[in-house]
């Protein structure tokens, strides 16, 4: 699954690029693309016995080659995430749920981010909810959370942003995604349709 992620992370680096013009100077997309470039590498020859291990492997990565703020965020999100589930051996419903809450709050704990600021927690929150609120398998959790990702970012075209790089668009954000909200939305969407496909 993770592997499937970060091949569709690769391919939207022209989509992030876009949003990031946008919105700040350009270089998300291409950060996100070696990020998980290096997660592909690094997975391909992970040991690992637990699903947290894989997730850990996925989040140290992440944090050492995406580069600024990003990779510290997304690389917390997914180490945090990882840190939530112990020795699982499997990725169940319940772990994506539990993956979700601990790497969402530990994003707004370092980020200092609330929603509707326009970042990635403007996805992961609605994400984070939806998957605590849904039932049934992993499957249709990850879809309820993708979908809800999804919704998230679009509201984020409505907001101005009030952190990051962005903030000193003022208005100028108005009408476009923010990146990392855009980025988190795809990884869950990259998840689903893996899962989907299995289930």
């Amino acid at each position: 699954m993770l592997v499937h992620v970060a091949r569709r992370m690769e391919e939207s680096e022209s989509v992030l690029t876009d949003a990031d013009r946008a919105t700040g100077d350009g270089d998300h997309g291409i950060g996100m693309a070696r990020g998980f470039e290096a997660v592909r590498r690094e997975l391909a020859d992970c040991p690992a016995d637990t699903v947290g291990e894989l997730l850990d492997a996925t989040g140290r990565t992440l944090l050492t080659s995406v580069g600024g703020a990003s990779g510290i965020l997304f690389g917390m999100f997914f180490r945090a995430g990882a840190a939530a589930l112990g020795g699982r051996e499997t990725f169940d419903a319940d772990a994506l749920r539990r993956f979700l809450m601990a790497g969402t709050a530990e994003v707004r704990k370092r980020g200092k981010a609330v929603p509707g600021d326009k970042t990635m927690v403007d996805a992961l929150v609605p994400a984070a909810e939806a998957a605590a609120a849904a039932k049934g398998s992993l499957a249709a959790v990850l879809s309820a959370a993708s979908e809800a990702a999804r919704r998230g970012v679009d509201e984020t075209k409505g907001m101005i942003a009030r952190t990051g790089k962005a903030r000193s668009l003022g208005e100028r954000s108005l009408g476009h995604p923010d990146p990392g909200a855009l980025s988190a939305s795809l990884i869950l969407a990259g998840m689903a349709e893996f899962v989907s496909g299995r289930d």
